[in-house]
């Protein structure tokens, strides 16, 4: 994750909080590659006519950054953290609109030791493991944003770590059980 001065991007969140656009513009260079990089994750092996082009999934996720007022940006972690959400949140709909009318066929295996990688063109996996982890988050928070992180932000286990302020041991056990709760809920469902 570390591309840029972590210190810098900090410092230039703080500033951007305090009401400093130009903070913003010096910002968006620094951290770019790396929202490119999110959103790349996101959009593996997606299907290019069924959707969203990479480029449109950072500029949507920067648009929101851009419009959410009210975030107290801690540091350069966080802002990476909610960023992740934010791209989860704009596939995640994105899928609902097209699938809008449409039965799906049940939800094939997800590979949650590919981080990023949604099953190609199946906008029904997406919502159903969304639907999956937004129940993991009602019964373990950490759990959830542990998958969000490193399946949907493509985050490793130390950059997990430093977002959530825990050790990689603990992320790692969180991952663990978080993955087996998942795949159990999403082959239940495929079955009900």
């Amino acid at each position: 994750m570390a591309r840029n001065s972590p210190h810098e991007v900090t410092l230039l969140l703080h500033d951007w909080c305090r009401g400093d656009k130009a903070a913003l513009d010096k910002l968006i260079p620094l951290v770019y590659d790396e929202l490119h990089r999110l959103a790349h994750h996101y959009m593996e092996r997606e299907r290019q006519a069924d959707s969203l082009q990479t480029t449109a999934l950072v500029n949507e996720t920067y648009l929101r950054l851009v419009d959410a007022e009210h975030i107290e940006w801690r540091d350069r972690a966080h802002f990476f953290a909610v960023s992740a959400n934010l791209m989860r949140r704009i596939l995640v709909e994105f899928a609902r609109s097209r699938r809008a009318g449409k039965r799906g066929g049940g939800i094939r295996s997800i590979n949650f030791d590919e981080p990023g990688v949604i099953p190609a063109g199946r906008s029904a996996d997406l919502i159903a493991l969304d639907d999956a982890l937004s129940a993991l988050a009602e019964l373990d928070t950490r759990e959830a944003r542990i998958v969000e992180l490193r399946f949907f932000g493509g985050l490793s286990v130390e950059e997990t770590g430093e977002v959530l302020k825990v050790s990689p041991k603990t992320v790692m056990r969180d991952w663990n059980h978080a993955r087996a709760w998942l795949l159990h809920e999403l082959k239940h469902g495929a079955q009900g």
